[in-house]
């Protein structure tokens, strides 16, 4: 399982403070950074931005809204970030959520399922460099990119459902998941996403998962702060859901907390799922004011040793 580490969590970080955490985590060792697309920095320009300044760490976002960008756009901005970072780019997309597509865009999100199955229709391809000729109930695209130097990214779909789940395996790489704890991956999103791309003949897909970390000597402070940092997504129905699944109260109940061996062993446990690509999200701890300084620095030791 491949650790990596999310740049940018809060969305109030400046460009220059986000790039230099991301050259600060290729210099770590993380295998990957991870950027939200909130209601601060672009992530896709960041990631540009970015590619220029490091040369080894996979930089992907997680994840990027699909309904304010039409695919074609997004395709765009996907192909010039893969020639920006030499093909080290990963375009995590999602829906985002009712109250934000149609409460503060004024979008329609009445068909979520079939929106995302027209958007990866075109959007797939066009990064493949196909011709597109499509004509679905919200698309109809007649287009092709052409980006010199441009490798094809990977596509990840935040899928926390049983039918994005499968779309994701069909049509994408894989899936970013986050709120799911280790019995949700295990038992329902891993075998639902392997189980579609089987079935359509593509390769064993990807796995996503971000979690709010901290290595910490008190774990029982650390889930107050979760429980307090993270409270929003205990209230969006998507994460609910999920952390309905896991027998969850919040986020605070999945979030990794404790100490090294603590969090290593929790870390093993989602290898163990099926999960592929490790994003943590280290939060501070109240009256633990070196806990994102130690858990960023244990986890890139860790990485260095090996992993998990």
């Amino acid at each position: 399982m491949k650790i990596g580490i999310g740049i940018g969590i809060t969305g109030a970080e400046g460009l220059s403070e986000v790039i230099g955490q991301i050259q600060r985590a290729e210099e770590s060792g993380f295998d990957s950074a991870w950027l939200p697309n909130i209601f601060g920095l672009d992530a896709i320009t960041t990631i540009a931005i970015a590619g220029r300044e490091t040369s080894r760490i996979e930089l992907g976002t997680f994840v990027v809204p699909t309904y304010p960008r039409h695919p074609v756009a997004m395709a765009q901005q996907a192909l010039t970030a893969s020639a920006a970072t030499g093909g080290r780019f990963t375009l995590g997309i999602g829906l985002s959520h009712r109250v934000v597509i149609e409460g503060m865009f004024g979008l329609d999100y009445s068909k979520p399922v079939r929106h995302m199955r027209e958007y990866l229709s075109v959007l797939v391809p066009l990064l493949e460099g196909k011709a597109v000729q499509f004509a679905g109930e919200e698309f109809r695209v007649q287009a092709q990119l052409t980006v010199a130097g441009a490798p094809r990214p990977s596509v990840v779909v935040a899928a926390l459902g049983p039918q994005m789940l499968k779309l994701a395996g069909r049509l994408a790489d894989g899936t970013a998941t986050w709120m799911g704890g280790p019995a949700y991956l295990r038992d329902t999103a891993v075998p639902a996403i392997r189980a579609a791309a089987e079935a359509a003949g593509r390769p064993t897909p990807r796995v996503v998962s971000g979690f709010p970390v901290a290595v910490t000597a008190d774990p029982a402070r650390a889930r107050e702060s979760a429980a307090r940092v993270f409270a929003v997504y205990g209230t969006l129905p998507s994460y609910r859901a999920v952390l309905d699944v896991e027998g969850a109260a919040g986020p605070a109940d999945v979030a990794i907390v404790g100490s090294e061996s603590e969090v290593t062993d929790r870390l093993r446990e989602l290898s163990a799922a099926g999960v592929t690509d490790f994003n943590a999200s280290p939060f501070p701890v109240d009256g633990d004011p070196g806990a994102v300084r130690r858990t960023i620095e244990f986890l890139a030791g860790l990485r260095r040793a090996g992993g998990v």
